[in-house]
């Protein structure tokens, strides 16, 4: 099984701090062409998001899920597109049990399917997503649809062996191409 975990600021929906009202959810392009396309390939779904916006006190868990269900609504997938969500309501002070780029969540779900880390990617727009593949010895791919510059962040971590794509879709295909073997991106 090979499995897809998604960061879902800035990566699947639009980068907006501190997210907390459903109407403020808006997809990114190929979004749906990518989500589509991973699943086809035979890709089981997860969802992992930072959300300190909760630790902090500015919105309750409760409104992170409404968030991710118009997320979920406006992908048009169906509920049960990722087979698992966790949200990570920790602030960056606090004690770090699931927030990234702590490795926890994967290597939980690795334990509860009995998978290989080599049948796991990150995907995400933010050095902490590609810092949890790491910390993980896992795929981690890059998309550059948030709002800063990942590719600088990752030369400045001397991370540059994880790709960077410009859109979702792109870096959907090199998923799907590495997990093929072919290694290669459309």
């Amino acid at each position: 099984m090979k499995c897809v975990f998604l960061d879902r600021d800035g990566t699947l929906i639009r980068h907006k701090p501190y997210l907390c009202e459903p109407g403020g959810v808006e997809l990114l392009p190929t979004v749906v062409a990518g989500l589509t396309e991973l699943r086809a390939a035979g890709c089981r779904l997860f969802l992992h998001t930072n959300q300190s916006g909760v630790g902090r006190g500015y919105f309750s868990l409760a409104d992170a899920v409404a968030c991710n269900n118009e997320m979920l609504s406006q992908i048009g997938l169906g509920g049960e597109l990722f087979a698992d969500i966790r949200i990570c309501p920790e602030a960056p002070a606090e004690a770090i049990a699931f927030r990234k780029p702590s490795p926890n969540y994967a290597l939980e779900i690795i334990a509860k399917y009995g998978i290989e880390r080599t049948d796991v990617c990150y995907v995400g727009d933010n050095i902490s997503d590609l810092l949890t593949a790491k910390n993980i010895g896992c795929l981690g791919v890059g998309v550059s649809t948030g709002v800063g510059d990942l590719r600088q962040a990752l030369a400045q971590h001397d991370m540059e062996q994880f790709p960077v794509f410009d859109s979702f879709l792109d870096a959907a295909h090199h998923v799907i191409d590495h997990f093929r073997g072919a290694h290669a991106t459309h």
